[in-house]
């Protein structure tokens, strides 16, 4: 459901199938959000954990660095990240063992 994900992170698949997402059976959690430009998400990632953040629509920063629409990044040692939407933007966040 699209109205599940605006301004906010809607959890789409997770190893339990919690929330109504998708069981994948891995230690994994993804995240999709669709964000209006000047909005901001942020996400603790738990020590341990790696994610990957991609940009599929829009442009965002994350904890300050610019990414645009297709870009990828992978993400570790870092305990929070801070989304912002420079412009109206759909990403998806990998929380990874």
């Amino acid at each position: 459901d699209d109205a599940g994900r605006r301004g906010k992170w809607q959890l789409t698949a997770s190893p339990d199938g919690r929330d109504g997402s998708l069981a994948i059976r891995q230690d994994a959690a993804i995240y999709l959000a669709t964000l209006e430009g000047g909005e901001e998400l942020n996400y603790d990632l738990p020590a341990g954990r790696h994610a990957w953040l991609q940009v599929l629509r829009g442009g965002v920063t994350l904890n300050g660095q610019p990414l645009s629409e297709g870009d990828g990044v992978a993400i570790s040692e870092e305990p929070s990240l801070a989304v912002r939407a420079e412009k109206p933007a759909e990403i998806m966040l990998f929380d990874l063992a």
